[in-house]
């Protein structure tokens, strides 16, 4: 019995055959960026929202413009708490020079060396909060490891975390015990898929050990350096805990961070300002948004290159 071929589409493919290309790819993101609209976008946009309101969060807000960024800008706690916050960011970058340091020493194939990355890399899966309590402990100038290191040099002990000159460093320095492990953790991933010809081309060429480093080892190095700069200065930019945990923002709010300082205010003794708190976190989100804005330039800048 013979066949006959279905006749052609007068009128060419339907709607969905012209658009399939391109309408498949946002079906399959419609999911997830769904999620995103309504966890992360909405809350964003109601915070700001908030910060142009007085409200306790109980009773009903009342709208009051820009006077919470007006009293921003004179008040001496918020330039406090903006200046650790750029303590911090400038601190916690030493995390990469000295995780690199901590991967190039730990890249070597001698017996028993996994036992000793293991113990490197102990910090990073620890809680913030016993890093912080284990700290505090290192520093009290009565029975901490601090003390000895004073009478080394002949010094009489100093209580650290009671000291508003220091206070600040003495956090940063405990918050860059987990990040350096997590440095070094993203350059020894870097170091095993470094190219063996190039290394074995630049030893033959006679290249010293600090050439080799600088012009071979380095350049290869540099996904795990842009990734590293990413997520220290994030997390410099939302630390909290250590904070929270070593000294609760004292003394006499000397230690405070923007997001300690947000919660302090939001959530606090201070009165239940949640609009003011909001102001604050909008700053921050504001420093974090343009932070990685321009992470985001320097990688288009990149690839167009």
């Amino acid at each position: 019995m013979p066949t006959h071929p279905l006749p052609a589409n007068p009128g060419g493919p339907d709607w969905w055959g012209r658009h399939q290309l391109r309408l498949a790819p946002w079906l399959f993101l419609a999911p997830a960026l769904l999620l995103f609209t309504v966890y992360v976008l909405a809350p964003i946009v109601q915070s700001i929202a908030l910060s142009f309101y007085d409200w306790d969060g109980l009773g009903q807000p009342t709208w009051i413009g820009i006077a919470n960024y007006l009293e921003l800008a004179t008040d001496p706690d918020f330039r406090i708490a903006l200046r650790n916050t750029l303590i911090w960011v400038a601190g916690y970058l030493l995390a990469i020079p000295a995780g690199l340091g901590l991967a190039l020493l730990l890249n070597q194939t001698v017996f028993g060396i996994r036992a000793i990355k293991s113990l490197f890399f102990f910090p990073f899966v620890i809680s913030q909060v016993v890093i912080g309590l284990v700290f505090s402990w290192f520093f009290n100038p009565d029975l901490g490891l601090v003390e000895p290191l004073f009478r080394l040099f002949g010094q009489a002990p100093i209580a650290v975390l009671a000291d508003e000159d220091w206070v600040t460093y003495a956090v940063v320095l405990a918050g860059l015990y987990p990040q350096i492990a997590y440095c070094m953790i993203l350059y020894l991933t870097g170091l095993n898929g470094l190219r063996a010809d190039l290394l074995e081309a630049a030893r033959l060429d006679g290249a010293a050990h600090w050439t080799l480093f600088w012009h071979i080892v380095l350049p290869q190095l540099r996904p795990a350096t842009f990734i590293a700069v990413v997520v220290t200065v994030i997390g410099s930019l939302r630390s909290y805990d250590m904070v929270a945990i070593m000294t609760a923002g004292g003394p006499y709010g000397s230690s405070r961070v923007l997001a300690y300082y947000m919660v302090e205010r939001s959530l606090s003794e201070y009165g239940f300002r949640m609009g003011y708190g909001t102001a604050i976190a909008t700053v921050l989100f504001a420093i974090t948004l343009g932070y990685i804005v321009w992470v985001l330039w320097r990688i288009r800048r990149q690839e167009r290159a």
